[in-house]
């Protein structure tokens, strides 16, 4: 049987002293459930909340939107409400052009003759 030279057990050498250090210690339950309560209260605060408060306004939007708003959708149309539906607003977007879309659809309410403003520049 041959003899390991000086050559082998130096390639092996790191390896096992990187296995020996990768050795999993034994962590404290209460420090990993704290961890974990930690990680749930910064999604809570970073991702939840933001995006139930955006909710909320935005239904606030489509809930008080009337006949005159004019508003922009989230495709970009610029128009002036004509008609409110259940579902769905009539907007005229130029002097005989109208269209239908979902309430949802509209983005945000503009003031008041910022399409006249925007037409005369």
């Amino acid at each position: 049987m041959p003899t390991p030279s000086a050559h082998q057990f130096t390639e092996s050498a790191p390896f096992e002293i990187f296995m020996a250090q990768a050795a999993p210690a034994a962590g404290n339950p209460l420090f990993t459930f704290g961890f974990l309560a930690l990680m749930i209260l910064v999604f809570y605060f970073l991702l939840i909340r933001p995006q139930s408060k955006r909710r909320k306004e935005h239904a606030a939007l489509v809930s008080s939107l009337s006949i005159g708003d004019e508003v922009v959708t989230m495709g970009g149309l610029l128009g002036k409400i004509t008609k409110v539906e259940d579902d769905y607003v009539r907007l005229q977007v130029a002097k005989s052009v109208e269209f239908r879309v979902q309430k949802h659809a509209v983005n945000a309410t503009l003031p008041k003759d910022t399409i006249k403003s925007l037409d005369q520049s």
